[in-house]
């Protein structure tokens, strides 16, 4: 596994690992079964370099302020933000609701206290997880329009520090990946500051970690 000082040094990484290594597959160039690990998570700031992400921390602040509303309507996206970008009017329903808004989904069973009681209890839980995708829902026709990039995120105090694990599906390195590691940093961050406990190590797997076509033609 590749270790990363901050965000930014696996962005430009695996940018040129997909550009030089990356399998055609459907509308994008992927490598498969991707994991490293950040060892300082708060640095979560994606710089500018030879070519241009123009990513944006206010508006990633914008969506973890989202998730951490618990609501998974776009509207209230907006309401931070001051606009709905176009993916997310593309994921949402008929009412506006995505289920990619992963503080809606730990919200809304009370995972996210529940991790946090847990850790409090017994440092050494090997329970501290919180699931995103739901099969249920899958079956039932409920991620019709947007299905959850990731599958689960688990807590582990390991040398009285707190780790975090994200293991995702399928992860878009251009778009997905810079605001995805920026929001669960937060939540790492968050977790650890409930428990009363240092910030460790964000590990960071994906199944399918890739570029769009369009994207790479840009470059």
């Amino acid at each position: 596994m590749i270790n990363f000082k901050n965000a930014d040094g696996a962005f430009h990484y695996y940018m040129n690992q997909i550009l030089t290594f990356g399998e055609n597959f459907d509308d994008t160039k992927a490598l498969f079964n991707v994991g490293f690990t950040i060892k300082n998570p708060m640095d979560n700031v994606i710089h500018d370099g030879l070519r241009t992400r123009n990513w944006k921390q206010e508006y990633a602040e914008a969506e973890w302020q989202w998730y951490l509303s618990g609501d998974r309507n776009i509207k209230r996206l907006g309401e931070i933000y001051g606009k709905v970008p176009e993916i997310w009017r593309h994921m949402a329903d008929e009412n506006g609701n995505v289920n990619s808004n992963y503080g809606w989904q730990w919200e809304r069973n009370k995972q996210l206290a529940n991790v946090i009681a847990m850790l409090k209890s017994n440092p050494n839980t090997r329970q501290a997880a919180i699931s995103i995708y739901n099969g249920k829902e899958i079956n039932d026709g409920n991620y019709q329009y947007d299905t959850p990039c990731t599958y689960a995120v688990q807590f582990t105090i390991l040398k009285g520090k707190l780790n975090m694990a994200v293991v995702m599906r399928s992860n878009d390195l251009w778009y997905g990946f810079c605001n995805d590691q920026y929001c669960f940093s937060k939540l790492q961050n968050l977790v650890a500051d409930k428990v009363g406990i240092e910030v460790g190590t964000y590990y960071h797997y994906a199944h399918n970690l890739h570029l769009y076509n369009n994207i790479i033609e840009k470059l």
